[in-house]
Order: structure tokens, then C-alpha cells, then sequence
């Protein structure tokens, strides 16, 4: 049997789950979504710093980030924000696409994974 560890579990969703040493984030997504792309980001990435944290890694063991931008032409700003974060941790494999995200004020949602340890 799975130990699995559901952090921060709603109605719908856990936050991230921790399984066989990996965890999984949820889409992050910005707590203040009023702001630029830039602002956004970084939340987005504080958020994924938090959780994995919480999770017992940290960005240093990504595997995978999965980014949707509400707008490709956000792309370059985004990726100002992520280059500063990613500097000193192991790059992961990434894919960013242009999506409609749930909410219209919301410009960039992030899924990632990573090892535990």
C-alpha cells in the first residue's frame, strides 16, 4: 500500500500531493491576481517554493513545470521572473502554452513536480 499525503486538501483538490517520494503541485496560481504578469509570477513561484517546502524538497529537485499563460506575449516577462528563480536550482523539463485559465484576471497558472529529499 501507498503512503500518500494530501497537503492542504479543499473540497476539490489538495494543494499537492506527496507519493513514493515525489510530489505533485496543484496549478498555482497568484493570491493577488490585480497585478502584472511579473507580480503574478512571482507569487506563483513563492507559492511553489511554500509548498515544496512543506513537502520536504525544494525547487533544487523540480522534474517537471508545466506554464500557461493567459497570453503568449507575456512570455518574456515571465520568463525574466523564472530565470532569477531557476538560477541556482536543477532546471527541470518545461513546456509553456497560451491557455484560457479559469479565472480572467489570473495571467499565468504553474503545475510542477518534484522529488522529496
Amino acid at each position: 500500500m501507498h503512503n500518500v499525503i494530501r497537503l492542504e486538501p479543499g473540497v476539490r483538490m489538495s494543494e499537492a500531493v506527496v507519493c513514493n517520494g515525489m510530489v505533485f503541485l496543484a496549478g498555482q496560481v497568484a493570491e493577488d491576481p490585480k497585478g502584472d504578469i511579473v507580480s503574478q509570477t512571482r507569487s506563483v513561484l513563492g507559492a511553489i517554493d511554500r509548498l515544496l517546502a512543506r513537502a520536504g524538497t525544494s525547487k533544487k529537485n523540480l522534474l517537471t513545470a508545466q506554464i500557461f499563460l493567459a497570453d503568449i506575449d507575456d512570455f518574456a516577462a515571465m520568463n525574466s521572473v523564472w530565470d532569477h528563480w531557476i538560477a541556482d536550482a536543477g532546471k527541470p523539463a518545461r513546456a509553456t502554452v497560451q491557455a484560457k485559465l479559469a479565472r480572467p484576471e489570473w495571467k499565468v497558472e504553474i503545475v510542477a513536480t518534484a522529488v522529496v529529499g
